[in-house]
C-alpha cells in the first residue's frame, strides 16, 4: 500500500511517500481503508522527536513506527473472526496515537480501540479531524471540573484544541471568553464564544474580568502571567509543558496553598471518547474547524504549514480523493 513514511527523526522533509506492507489483522482487529486523515501538532512532535525525551517512547536512534498519523476516517475493508462490533462496509473514524499508521491507505485497529461509526451525514474529511484537538480540549474541561454557569477563558481559540474547547464549553453551559487575532474574531464568535478578546489590540492577561478556569490551548503563556485572571480557587491549564516543564511541577505545588492552582490534563483515548464526539457532531453541538486540505502526496507541505503555527483548526489529508 501507499503510505507517508519516515525512517529518521527530523524536519518535514524526512517524510516520503513509499510502498509499504499492508497491515495484517488478528481475530479482534478491523482493517480500515483510510479515506481521510490529518496532520497535527502531535504528529509533528513524534516526527521530530521533540522534546527529546519522546524518544524513550518512539525509539532512541530511529523511529519504531515509520508511518505516523493519529486521526482517520474510512471504510471497514475486513474484520477478524472475533469481531462483533463492526462489519465490512461500515464508515468509521477514530484516534490511533501510539500505534499511529493513519497516513496510509490501510490501517489495522483493535475493535475495542478508539474507533466508532462515523457521524451521520458527515463526509470522511469532516469526520477525520473530530478527535485529536477535541480530546485534548475535553481533557481540559474534565480536569478543571468546569460546570454550567462558570466563566472560562480560552487562549488560542482558533487552533484545533482551542476551537474545540470553545464549542465543548458552550455545550457544557459555561460562559466563554475567547482570545484570538483580528482576522478571526467572527470565526470564533461563530463557534459560540460569548466574548472575544483581540490579542493584537490588547494584552489578554490584563483583562478586568476574572475566571474559574483559564485554558492556554497554544501553550504560549504561563501561570505566572495568567494568575491574576483567576478567581480564588481558579484553575490554569496549558497544552504545553511550559518553561522548565513548570506545568508538570506546579500541579504538585499549587494545591498546597489552597488558592489558585495549576492542573495538567491527561486525555483519555478510548472508544467512549470517539462515540462522545460522534454524538456531538450528529447533534450539531460540535464542528471540527478545517483550515486546509492536502492530498497524501503533498503531506510534506501539510507538515510545513502546521509548523508555521498559523493553522486555523485542522489540516486534513485526503488519502482517497473526495467525490
Amino acid at each position: 500500500m501507499k503510505a507517508a513514511a519516515h525512517s529518521r527523526y527530523g524536519p518535514p522533509d524526512v517524510v516520503r511517500i513509499a510502498e509499504v506492507d499492508k497491515p495484517s489483522i488478528g481475530d479482534h482487529d478491523v482493517l480500515v481503508k483510510v479515506h481521510a486523515a490529518t496532520v497535527n501538532r502531535t504528529d509533528c512532535a513524534y516526527r521530530a522527536a521533540r522534546p527529546f525525551f519522546m524518544r524513550i517512547l518512539t525509539g532512541l536512534a530511529r523511529p519504531r513506527r515509520t508511518v505516523l498519523g493519529t486521526e482517520y476516517a474510512g471504510v471497514v475493508e475486513a474484520v477478524g473472526g472475533g469481531v462483533t462490533s463492526f462489519t465490512v462496509g461500515d464508515r468509521v473514524f477514530g484516534y490511533n496515537e501510539g500505534s499511529f499508521g493513519t497516513h496510509a491507505e490501510y490501517l489495522s485497529v483493535p475493535q475495542g480501540g478508539a474507533i466508532a461509526t462515523m457521524p451521520r451525514d458527515a463526509t470522511f474529511e469532516e469526520a477525520a479531524p473530530g478527535t485529536e484537538g477535541s480530546h485534548y480540549a475535553l481533557a481540559f474541561i474534565r480536569t478543571a471540573g468546569v460546570q454550567a454557569g462558570q466563566d472560562v477563558l480560552v487562549h488560542g481559540a482558533t487552533g484545533a484544541i482551542g476551537s474545540a474547547a470553545v464549542q465543548l464549553l458552550k455545550h457544557r453551559g459555561a460562559t466563554v471568553t475567547a482570545v484570538c487575532d483580528t482576522a478571526h474574531l467572527e470565526l470564533v464568535k461563530g463557534l459560540g464564544a460569548d466574548r472575544v478578546v483581540d490579542y493584537t489590540a490588547q494584552d489578554f492577561t490584563r483583562d478586568e474580568q476574572s475566571y474559574d478556569a483559564v485554558f492556554d490551548a497554544v501553550g504560549k503563556s504561563t501561570f505566572g502571567r495568567c494568575r491574576r485572571l483567576l478567581k480564588p480557587g481558579g484553575v490554569y491549564l496549558s497544552s504545553e509543558l511550559g518553561p522548565g516543564w513548570q506545568n508538570l511541577l506546579l500541579p504538585l505545588v499549587t494545591p498546597l496553598f489552597r488558592g489558585r492552582k495549576v492542573k495538567f490534563p491527561f486525555p483519555r483515548q478510548d472508544q467512549e471518547m470517539v462515540r462522545y464526539f460522534r454524538d456531538l457532531i450528529e447533534a450539531g453541538e460540535f464542528r471540527p474547524v478545517i483550515d486546509r486540505r492536502y492530498p497524501l502526496e503533498q503531506i510534506v507541505d501539510a507538515y510545513r504549514y502546521v509548523e508555521t503555527g498559523r493553522k486555523i483548526g485542522n489540516v486534513v489529508i485526503s488519502v482517497v480523493p473526495p467525490n
